[in-house]
């Protein structure tokens, strides 16, 4: 029985044994493979998704793209495997969770800090102050951007999460209270239709904006 509202969020299916965090892992089973010699329409699909994410990443990231492009196109396709199937009735969410969003950002963001200030501290340094900032202002520019760059990881984490546990709140709040008032079922299906393709636009969108922001926090680096 639901105790409050954000019960439906706990990941905890037992106490000795909580399998919901499966999920996570076993969505890398759903990623389509090549195991037919004729492609299929889910695979024709996932290939044009993935020329389409090449090419707009590539002019992100320059000339010097090399394996960014494959790393940033595995991450938006992991996040929105994720977030879709977390739309599913009875599958735990993983993405609506500090936790996970937080275990992809932070690693990321610090290892393109580390090769940052490892191979470019020069430029590193001047990116801290923009150009044409006056004298006076510039070790407040400083302070600023040392303080923007060191949430980023955070930013990311919080959007996703935020994003996707409010959308599954108001279809909470919606399923529960809708069959109670008195209304036509036409108009309840209605309703719920709407705010379901609402919440796969919105699945869609975050996983893009996550690998879309952290492909420009790396194409600032190379």
């Amino acid at each position: 029985m639901m105790t409050n509202l954000f019960s439906t969020f706990d990941p905890a299916t037992s106490k000795t044994l909580s399998m919901n965090w499966m999920s996570i892992v076993l969505v890398i089973l759903l990623i389509p493979m090549n195991y037919w010699i004729m492609p299929n329409k889910i695979m024709i699909i996932k290939n044009n998704l993935i020329k389409t994410l090449t090419q707009e990443f590539k002019l992100l990231l320059g000339v010097n793209s090399k394996g960014f492009t494959l790393l940033s196109i595995s991450l938006l396709l992991y996040i929105l495997i994720n977030n879709l199937m977390g739309l599913l009735p009875y599958i735990f969410t993983g993405s609506s969770h500090m936790t996970f969003t937080l275990t992809l950002a932070l690693p990321m963001w610090l290892a393109l800090m580390l090769y940052g200030w490892i191979n470019h501290m020069n430029h590193m340094f001047a990116h801290l102050v923009p150009t044409g900032t006056p004298g006076l202002l510039m070790p407040f520019m400083v302070i600023i951007e040392t303080l923007s760059n060191l949430i980023r990881p955070g930013a990311l984490a919080v959007r996703l999460m935020a994003n996707m546990i409010a959308g599954h709140l108001l279809m909470s709040l919606l399923g529960n209270n809708t069959t109670n008032m008195n209304m036509s079922l036409i108009f309840i299906f209605s309703i719920q239709i709407m705010l379901m393709m609402f919440e796969m636009a919105v699945a869609m969108i975050q996983a893009y904006v996550f690998s879309i922001l952290m492909t420009l926090y790396t194409s600032e680096l190379i």
